[in-house]
């Protein structure tokens, strides 16, 4: 009855483990994206290297990055029309 106990509660973790570590993965990608396009040394060398479940990461893209609007980059074109040329009319002379 114990081995059963403990092989349920095993598989309970495994389960548990990987979901923390994708949900970790997916946060520290997110926050490493962000600080180099921002160009923030500092804060990319400490989420590469701390490992804190994605709290630091969410901390990160909530409060400190420069700039929140990095995520797509968006190109506005706007048409602009050519200036009518003049028409210079000759004088008849008389």
């Amino acid at each position: 009855m114990t081995d059963y106990v403990n092989v349920v509660i095993s598989a309970w973790f495994m389960v548990l483990l990987v979901l923390v570590i994708i949900w970790s993965t997916v946060w520290k990608a997110l926050a490493l994206w962000r600080s180099a396009r921002n160009k923030q040394v500092v804060w990319f060398i400490v989420i590469l290297l701390l490992n804190t479940i994605g709290i630091l990461e969410i901390i990160y893209l909530a409060f400190f990055q420069r700039n929140k609007n990095t995520a797509i980059p968006v190109v506005v074109k706007t048409r602009v029309k050519p200036a009518k040329k003049k028409v210079v009319r000759k004088k008849k002379k008389k």
